[in-house]
Parts: structure tokens; sequence; C-alpha cells
């Protein structure tokens, strides 16, 4: 209760224009002077109860992560989508029940296996998610610490710009193998996106048989 009523106030004045840190790095484990903790369970009763931003109000569920805490591959999606804010939990509407068909039909494996989350924990039903992001960003990067995976899928071009700060290369770079801060990701396009350009999703496909190689799976 403590951490997060620092974490409140520490925000409140910052929205005041009080500037109390830099800019968070991948490299750094706190938020807002905080160390985020080194379990997993701590880390997500803390999101669980995080009241960063305005989001806080509106969210039903927050959706932290889900999977294997030993998985070799993450996921990583963009934000929970009406159902899953409604239920908390992931893979639920076409585009969650076509990721899990994505999962066990071209990777090989079950939704078990892997560890999935998303760029911010809370739905924004208004789309003004970068600067959510910069808000959330401190706790993916630490779940990306404590999965350690060997690849991690981007799912869509939002995901992409977050990380990369770049949203200008996410076309030349789909289906492409890069690293970030040390990590091998791969770039796809969002499960919505292909429902909405069926055309795509041979491609999309064909273009996650690379992390398939990756993961040992062929």
């Amino acid at each position: 209760m403590l951490k997060n009523n620092l974490l409140y106030n520490l925000h409140f004045l910052k929205s005041f224009g009080y500037s109390y840190h830099n800019n968070i790095n991948f490299s750094q484990t706190k938020i807002n002077n905080v160390y985020l903790s080194n379990s997993m369970n701590s880390l997500n009763s803390l999101v669980n109860n995080c009241y960063l931003c305005n989001l806080s109000k509106t969210r039903k569920n927050v959706l932290f992560g889900q999977g294997n805490m030993n998985a070799s591959l993450m996921i990583i999606q963009e934000q929970p989508n009406y159902s899953e804010d409604k239920m908390g939990k992931f893979y639920l509407e076409q585009s969650g029940e076509l990721l899990k068909t994505t999962i066990k039909d071209i990777l090989n494996l079950s939704t078990n296996d892997i560890y999935i989350t998303n760029t911010i924990k809370c739905i924004d039903n208004n789309s003004t998610i970068n600067s959510y992001f910069n808000t959330c960003s401190a706790y993916l990067y630490k779940q990306i610490e404590l999965i350690n995976p060997k690849v991690i899928v981007l799912l869509g071009e939002k995901v992409y710009s977050y990380l990369y700060k770049d949203s200008s290369s996410f076309q030349q770079n789909i289906g492409q193998i890069l690293l970030f801060n040390g990590y091998k990701t791969f770039i796809t396009q969002e499960q919505k996106f292909l429902l909405r350009n069926p055309s795509s999703k041979q491609e999309s496909y064909q273009d996650l048989l690379k992390v398939k190689h990756i993961l040992g799976k062929t």
C-alpha cells in the first residue's frame, strides 16, 4: 500500500509539471524511483493495484500477463480488447481465437507454453495509448527481464513503434528478426489486421515459420 501511495503521489506531482526523474530506460528496473520486484507475483500485484494513469479509472480488469514463466516465446500485444477487459482473460474475441489457432497450428505450441502480455495493461477506449505506454513501459520491460525469452513476437505496428520509437520502418521489418536490447524480436501483423485483411494471413503464417525454426520446432 505504501508503494502504491508513493507512486500515485509522484505521478500527481508530475501532472503539475514537476520533474523528478529522467526518462525510463530499458535497463532500469524501477518506475517513478521505486524499484520493481524481481518476483513476477509481486510485480503482478503491483500492476493490479496501479493508479498511475487515467486508465485505472475506467478499466474493469488489469491484463498483466499469462502463461509459462520459463517460456522461450513471449508475445506482446497492444492492449486488452473489450472482452478481455470485461473478463480479465487473454485470447478472447475473434482476434484472440485467431491467435490461439496460430500458436497451435503454426508454432506447434499451446498457450500454456508461451507467455503473453500487452504494452499497456488496461484497455484504452480512446486510442491515445502512446502516452500511457510511457507510464506503463517499465512494467513491460521488467516482464521481459524476468521471462528472459528466446524470442519475442511483436504484434502490430503500434507495438513495434512503442518499443523501437519508429513506425516508419514497420512495413519493411515485417517478417524480420531484429534485436531489442539483446533480445531477438520478430515483427508481424496483429490478428485484428489479419481479420480485416484475410489475404495477408498466408504471408503472416509463412513469416511465423521463422519463429518456429528459432524455437527448434521444425
